[in-house]
């Protein structure tokens, strides 16, 4: 009897091990609860949290989206309901499924992302931390974390010293160099890279002649960054000895292939859950598809394959 055909999906990021490559991105996943009636979460190679910090956060004040042509801007400022409120009330209903557990999460100062961290690496059921140096809009002073290399050294290897979970860093698009960026963070000791997050934009209403944004300006998501996105992680995967998490505009399992050819480990589907609350396990299936058509064994084979 014929062996029937088979793709090895499985991919690794650092310690952690994942059945597949396809994640969640944060902030458009909520804490997992919100999609389970949509799909089986257990289906997911990982699922990555809403953004939390160490108390909760109200974030910026409405209106905080706006739609744009091929994407939305959002300016949400990190809105979350704390730590220990997810530890309580959100991480119970995760520890049931056989999915790991990404928790994203950032801070003020480097002292409190430390203190977060700290704490976040003791929990039962969190497998891994994906750290934030890279929301464009929060207030003034923030994005340093994720621009000035000093800093970013120094943000990830104190965070670093207080976990033993894989870490990963969020990086941000708005700088000139990503790649350095993402060699920063390897130096510090991540043990992969994430991005990109969102670039920052600004959208105004011509009738009133106002920002459509209250916090006049937020990040851009969806299919308009993909490009951006793309180029980005195979920059990164050029100059890492680390995995990179794609992200950007991912809606499809050709969007997911694309950044796969261009060096992603694994990838993370953001503002395609508000398009299509099935996408991700849709993107699992049709990776899944493209590698038993195309004769592609494992989905390492397929990682960095570009031909440039």
């Amino acid at each position: 009897m014929a062996n029937k055909k088979t793709a090895d999906l499985k991919v690794n990021l650092g310690k952690l091990k994942l059945k597949n490559p396809v994640m969640t991105a944060s902030g458009t996943f909520g804490y997992g609860d919100e999609y389970s009636e949509f799909i089986d979460i257990n289906k997911l190679g990982a699922v990555v949290v809403k953004g939390l910090s160490l108390k909760p956060k109200e974030g910026n004040p409405p209106p905080r989206i706006a739609e744009t042509p091929a994407g939305m801007l959002n300016a949400i400022g990190l809105q979350n309901i704390g730590i220990d409120s997810f530890i309580k009330k959100k991480l119970p209903f995760l520890r049931q499924f056989k999915t790991p557990v990404i928790v994203n999460f950032f801070g003020d100062s480097i002292a409190e992302y430390v203190k977060t961290a700290k704490k976040l690496n003791a929990i039962k059921g969190i497998h891994a931390l994906e750290m934030n140096i890279s929301c464009p809009n929060k207030q003034a002073g923030w994005s340093i974390f994720g621009t000035d290399p000093k800093v970013t050294f120094k943000v990830v290897s104190e965070v670093r010293k207080m976990t033993d979970l894989t870490l990963i860093v969020k990086l941000s698009p708005n700088v000139t160099d990503i790649a350095l960026m993402a060699r920063v963070a390897e130096d510090a000791g991540a043990d992969a890279v994430s991005l990109i997050n969102t670039l920052t934009g600004m959208a105004i209403d011509i009738k009133t002649k106002r920002p459509k944004l209250a916090n006049i300006t937020g990040g851009l998501s969806g299919p308009a960054v993909k490009p951006v996105a793309v180029r980005m992680v195979w920059e990164c995967y050029k100059s890492l000895s680390i995995p990179v998490i794609g992200m950007g505009g991912i809606i499809s399992a050709a969007d997911a292939i694309e950044f796969i050819l261009a060096g992603a480990s694994a990838v993370a589907v953001g503002t395609g859950n508000f398009i299509n609350p099935e996408a991700t396990v849709n993107i699992i299936k049709g990776i899944k598809s493209f590698m038993l058509s195309e004769g592609i064994k494992s989905i390492k084979d397929l990682r960095g394959s570009v031909k440039c």
